[in-house]
């Protein structure tokens, strides 16, 4: 594969192969090569993806009217795809005698499966489980517009074990593939990590809003999560510039929200109403986590053979230091009136902000001194470094990883 850099102290081999008959027939056998349950198990979190960015539009445009809304039905088809598909990895698996994947299973509690079956199961079980408790939550409480609550770290948690045993099955297959046949499986795993990113970024979004960019705190939480992602799909992919299309992917998701939602029109059916909306209310522009990814893949390209820790340390100082250079004046941008476009969507505002808010007058929530907010950016690379070193041996770990 033209894009494989290898992983660090590690590398893949390529198969040249001339463009002919055999070309074409190489690649229809790296789609084929994939697995239904691995397409099913995407596609369970991909719905996840959307509908949870719908569930929190529905939430800034609507209110909560119903727990029977189509956003909330997207969100828990995932717990029921991911229980079709590897429910049955995990009883054919058992029960069959000529399952292909007896040789690379483990057991639990008298079953037999790839581990990444039993992670994800345990993922879309926590996901329903989560569903009666939302419900009682906002029964109990009333209306709850916050991301980040008990009943919805449960459906977080349970999403992402959903994610977490997809990646490892992808894992699992591709190491056991042929070489030939690896290429589609790779950009699976590179494309189930951007969902990851999503879904950590979807954690994060009361935090790294606009009005806090000029704070240490969004850039204390994306150095705790984001270089693990990265660094998990680089290492167990080695495609060159894996970080990048990971976060790109983000990138890319978050963007086609903001141009696609303001499409359907929606009013508020609670009050208090502060804002005149008229269509769904999109999510707030994404960090542009891009340009730490780019830097981090060129430097894990030419430090293969260094020693991690170093590889770890390094990287934690440049994913901060470049998230802060570009985020920082990127946050001034959107607070001007030429982020208040259709494509930065800096005028849309949900109807429970009041005019007065920080959001609403497009300035920043506060000022930070100097030696407070450098204070923060020593957590932020201390969270960096061991979110890096976290990424890259569990990386190097699912690349190897056969069961």
């Amino acid at each position: 594969m033209s894009s494989s850099a290898g992983p660090l102290k590690h590398s893949f081999s390529s198969v040249a192969v001339s463009p002919s008959k055999t070309t074409v027939r190489t690649e229809v056998l790296a789609i084929v090569g994939v697995p239904w349950y691995v397409w099913c198990a995407a596609l369970a979190i991909t719905s996840a993806m959307v509908g949870g960015q719908w569930d929190i539009s529905w939430h800034k445009t609507i209110g909560r009217d119903t727990f029977w809304t189509p956003a909330h039905i997207a969100i828990y088809m995932c717990g029921v795809l991911s229980g079709i598909a590897f429910g049955y990895l995990i009883l054919h698996t058992t029960f069959s005698k000529t399952s292909p994947l007896a040789g690379a299973s483990i057991h639990i509690w008298g079953f037999r499966a790839p581990l990444g079956a039993f992670v994800a199961s345990w993922g879309g079980i926590t996901m329903l489980t989560s569903a009666p408790f939302d419900n009682w939550w906002h029964d109990a409480y009333g209306l709850d517009v916050k991301i980040v609550s008990p009943p919805h770290i449960v459906l977080f948690l349970g999403i992402y074990g959903v994610i977490f045993g997809t990646l490892l099955l992808i894992a699992g297959h591709t190491n056991r593939a042929l070489e030939a046949r690896k290429t589609a499986s790779r950009w699976m795993f590179l494309y189930c990590s951007g969902v990851l990113l999503v879904l950590c970024q979807t954690v994060l979004m009361e935090f790294t809003g606009r009005t806090l960019l000029h704070l240490s705190l969004p850039y204390v939480l994306e150095a705790l999560l984001v270089p693990a992602v990265l660094g998990i799909a680089y290492q167990a992919t080695g495609v060159k510039f894996a970080a990048t299309y990971t976060a790109a992917f983000y990138v890319l998701f978050f963007v086609g929200l903001i141009l696609v939602l303001p499409l359907f029109p929606a009013v508020p059916k609670l009050g208090p109403v502060y804002q005149n909306v008229t269509h769904f209310i999109p999510p707030q522009f994404p960090v542009l986590l891009i340009a730490p990814a780019l830097v981090l893949d060129l430097l894990w390209q030419r430090s293969k053979n260094w020693n991690p820790w170093i590889v770890a340390a390094l990287s934690a100082v440049l994913f901060v230091a470049v998230l802060v250079v570009v985020e920082w004046p990127f946050g001034d941008f959107l607070m001007t009136p030429a982020a208040r476009n259709a494509f930065f969507g800096t005028g849309y505002f949900s109807y429970s902000i009041p005019p007065t808010s920080s959001e609403a007058r497009n300035v920043f929530y506060a000022e930070q001194a100097m030696p407070e907010f450098l204070k923060g950016m020593a957590v932020a690379i201390a969270f960096a470094f061991f979110s890096t070193r976290l990424g890259i041996s569990r990386g190097d770990w699912m690349r190897r990883i056969q069961r």
